[in-house]
């Protein structure tokens, strides 16, 4: 009996801190900065923006809207994100080329 509730705790423990990270490293402060970050891939398709927190800003970080408005966080160090931002500044054709719909949220 004590294994079954420990491993559901466990569990429990480990979809919290699966669901919540996300959600703490979208949040972007007033100031432009970001809390965290994460290396959540995010398809061009659905990229709407991409700027660079603050030089004042730790940890440094790319934010990316999607064309759902929602806010990503990712780690400016990650060789991807650096690439996509590149392109983004340099030609926006095959990005923002996908609406907004409820199944795509979760990009």
């Amino acid at each position: 009996m004590k294994t079954l509730v420990t491993l559901a705790l466990l569990t429990l423990i480990c979809f919290l801190h699966h669901s919540s990270g996300t959600v703490a490293v979208n949040a972007v402060t007033k100031d432009g900065c970001c809390p965290g970050s994460n290396r959540t891939h995010i398809p061009k398709g659905f990229v709407k923006d991409m700027v660079r927190t603050p030089n004042d800003c730790n940890p440094k970080a790319i934010v990316i809207t999607t064309v759902c408005e929602e806010k990503y966080c990712i780690d400016a160090k990650w060789t991807w994100v650096k690439k996509r931002l590149e392109e983004f500044e340099t030609s926006q054709s095959a990005f923002n080329i996908h609406k907004c719909d409820k199944k795509d949220r979760n990009v």
